[in-house]
């Protein structure tokens, strides 16, 4: 049978950038494994990522508005697809490996809590070992995934690190990823945000309008366009120094307008409550965990586990279990 897998390393090794990272380059996985004749090993780390659990729990997961009812607000899920796009076309245009930029976009929010960044603000505030999803979202590919997590090769484990902003990934594919997740959320939740009325088009600077476009596709097409230009054949991904700022300053307006006190985060401190009731009765209940929690607790020791199981938790179900511990179930026996 003719190993596809090696026909399309030898492909990547004529066609991609100097700069690329090639997959047969890899530095591997944490536990070795037979390749696949047909994926290279950065396909099959982006089909782990989109078979796994985690990844279907991001549809119930908050982006901006929690726990959304409309059908059309982004989800943790919807952002990563987004996310997933502009970095691949990024990539494609630098000849970067687009498969390992979309695993690491498909997987870099694998460890968000729910109700997003308030979900987050608060573990990290009242755990002992504090949380950032970034870590977390590592945690549940190397350990939570299966019975011993997902085994993912260094370069997609590092890109899913250091997305953040502030962090420096070892690939180029990891920094097309960073690029990536600031110009998707910025301009999908100025979407939203005009969708939920607390802002209008002739609310947005307009200086920063002149220079990235006043539709929402024409921004995201100057800031990819101009990433491309500034990066191509060269050893770094980067920006003008005009569009740069200009991005950097609309984020700035979206955080004084709407990722700050407005009222998509109206809900914030109730979300906050119930992320902390939680932890503080799991912590001195763990008798009330369900079995695989318990069974994490002899792997990781009991704040950790807890930790694990409510950031794994969706907007939904965290409320659920609220409900169920704080809230009296009506009396229906007759």
């Amino acid at each position: 049978m003719l190993n596809i897998r090696e026909y399309q390393e030898e492909l990547e090794s004529r066609i991609l950038s100097p700069y690329a990272t090639l997959s047969k380059n890899t530095k591997g996985r944490q536990r070795p494994e037979a390749k696949c004749q047909v994926r290279t090993e950065f396909q099959r780390d982006r089909d782990r990522i989109i078979h796994s659990k985690s990844f279907r729990r991001l549809k119930h997961k908050t982006q901006v508005f929690i726990s959304p009812e409309g059908d059309h607000y982004r989800t943790r899920l919807t952002h990563a697809l987004e996310v997933a796009q502009i970095a691949r076309t990024i990539a494609r245009a630098l000849r970067l490996n687009e498969d390992l930029t979309e695993a690491i976009a498909l997987g870099h929010d694998l460890g968000h809590t729910p109700f997003g960044h308030a979900g987050e603000d608060i573990l990290n505030r009242i755990t002992t070992c504090g949380f950032a999803h970034n870590v977390q979202s590592l945690r549940v590919v190397d350990f939570l995934e299966g019975d011993e997590g997902l085994n993912l090769t260094f370069e997609v484990r590092d890109g899913i690190l250091n997305h953040v902003w502030g962090k420096n990934p070892s690939t180029l594919e990891g920094r097309v990823v960073q690029f990536a997740d600031r110009i998707a959320y910025i301009n999908h939740d100025i979407d939203d945000a005009i969708r939920a009325g607390i802002l209008k088009e002739e609310d947005l600077p307009q200086d920063c309008l002149k220079i990235l476009g006043f539709s929402k596709r024409e921004r995201i097409n100057t800031l990819i366009v101009d990433i491309i230009k500034n990066s191509i054949d060269k050893p770094e991904i980067t920006m003008s120094e005009d569009v740069f700022f200009a991005m950097q300053k609309l984020r700035e307006f979206m955080f004084q307008n709407v990722y700050i006190g407005s009222e998509a985060k109206k809900d914030e401190k109730k979300a906050k409550y119930i992320i902390q009731s939680l932890y503080e009765y799991f912590m001195s209940n763990p008798d009330t965990l369900p079995d695989d929690v318990k069974k994490d607790i002899d792997r990781f020791g009991q704040e950790q586990a807890i930790i694990d199981y409510i950031a794994g938790m969706t907007d939904r179900y965290a409320m659920r279990k609220f409900y169920e511990i704080f809230l009296p179930s009506p009396w229906n026996k007759l």
